[in-house]
């Protein structure tokens, strides 16, 4: 993403320099979670032509996995070839929250959230926004037609991978 970040367009990027712009309590602290879902520029599809672009320089003879929240479903889906070959792993709420917590054992930073003026206020507004976007991907996958498979914590990595597997009409032996 910071790759990304710093090869975008300025002229199409508007969201991301306004982004960078703010310092932390602007960005995690001050603003409610709806304005940030609204403003955060990877959720407005910015710089997903660097994207796409470095998926096309990967080697053809191989499949590729392409993973992560900046694959927006309204954006992936005119590239499928068909909607049988994609899927949006879809965390619950409790499934962020635990992602959040295991980086922190025995009281360590949660990471740049720690360095806002008021980190759990910070760490609430973020899951806030991510539980927003989270739901807003699933209904454009919903109106789409596209597969959605939710992950929570009871799920373990190898059930997830087997959903993910199964769902793409893939064996996830060996």
């Amino acid at each position: 993403m910071a790759d990304h970040g710093t090869r975008a367009d300025p002229s199409g990027s508007a969201l991301l320099r306004e982004f960078a712009a703010m310092d932390l309590d602007e960005r995690w602290v001050s603003r409610s979670p709806q304005t940030m879902l609204e403003s955060f520029h990877w959720f407005r599809g910015e710089a997903f032509d660097l994207i796409v672009q470095d998926l096309l320089a990967l080697p053809d003879d191989r499949p590729v996995v392409a993973e992560g929240f900046r694959l927006l479903p309204g954006l992936v889906e005119p590239l499928l070839a068909s909607d049988d070959r994609a899927a949006w792993l879809l965390p619950t709420p409790e499934f962020r929250r635990a992602a959040f917590d295991a980086r922190r054992p025995d009281g360590a930073p949660w990471g740049f959230v720690d360095h806002t003026s008021d980190p759990e206020r910070a760490l609430a507004n973020l899951l806030e926004r991510d539980r927003m976007f989270t739901e807003h991907i699933r209904d454009e996958c919903r109106r789409l037609g596209l597969r959605v498979i939710d992950i929570d914590v009871e799920l373990s990595a190898l059930e997830a991978a087997a959903l993910v597997a199964g769902s793409l009409g893939l064996s996830n032996e060996g």
